[in-house]
């Protein structure tokens, strides 16, 4: 699914409705296809796997460009859950997995930060499982959102196309188009009852 044919899609869904976007290049329905992207993952959660090397008694560390929040570790799991505290392969307190912001520049912090003893025995490279936003690319391989979701995905662009006719005061009744593949989508209304009903429908679909 590429941005380009999701765009045409929505158009279509949105039928005369799509006349009131006009910004150049289709910026108006990329945000709308942006905004829905996002808010899939309170459903459907993307879970990507990151890696630290790690420094002794450092606890700040980079986080990935597209991290919206950690999940949990895997450094060092397996082998706590192998031994006991009185063993001398007990690793210890292992690290809490948290973001923050230093500098305006987002972190993941380690809590408390691992010791070189900690390193020489559970090795460096720190790996762990975090939330990534959803991403709808020009290229369709590139697009995260499975196949299956799109109409999913374009109900909640068409939401949030008529949440922003709504916030410009536009109580005008339109009528939308088909091509989601929902026979029950509200067709007509104001923006604003639209808009209610559309997130009524995705959040019940996608539960």
């Amino acid at each position: 699914m590429s941005q380009g044919e999701l765009t045409e899609d929505l158009k279509a869904m949105l039928s005369d409705a799509a006349e009131k976007f006009s910004s150049p290049g289709d910026e108006d329905f990329y945000r709308h296809l942006a905004v829905a992207a996002m808010d899939m993952g309170r459903f459907r959660p993307r879970t990507l796997v990151g890696s630290l090397t790690l420094a002794a008694d450092q606890s700040a560390y980079p986080a990935p460009a597209d991290l919206l929040s950690p999940k949990y570790p895997r450094w060092g799991i397996e082998q706590r859950a192998r031994s006991l505290p009185w063993d001398k392969s007990w690793p210890g307190r292992l690290p809490r997995l948290s973001v923050a912001e230093s500098g305006g520049v987002r972190v993941l912090m380690l809590d408390p930060p691992p010791t070189n003893a900690q390193i020489e025995a559970l090795g460096s490279s720190y790996s762990f499982y975090y939330f990534a936003g959803h991403v709808i690319a020009t290229d369709a391989n590139g697009t995260t959102v499975m196949a299956g979701d799109r109409p999913l995905l374009l109900i909640r662009a068409a939401a949030q196309a008529m949440i922003e006719l709504a916030n410009r005061n536009v109580t005008k009744p339109v009528q939308l188009g088909g091509g989601a593949g929902v026979g029950s989508m509200p067709k007509n209304g104001t923006p604003a009852a639209l808009g209610k009903d559309l997130m009524e429908l995705f959040e019940k679909m996608a539960a």
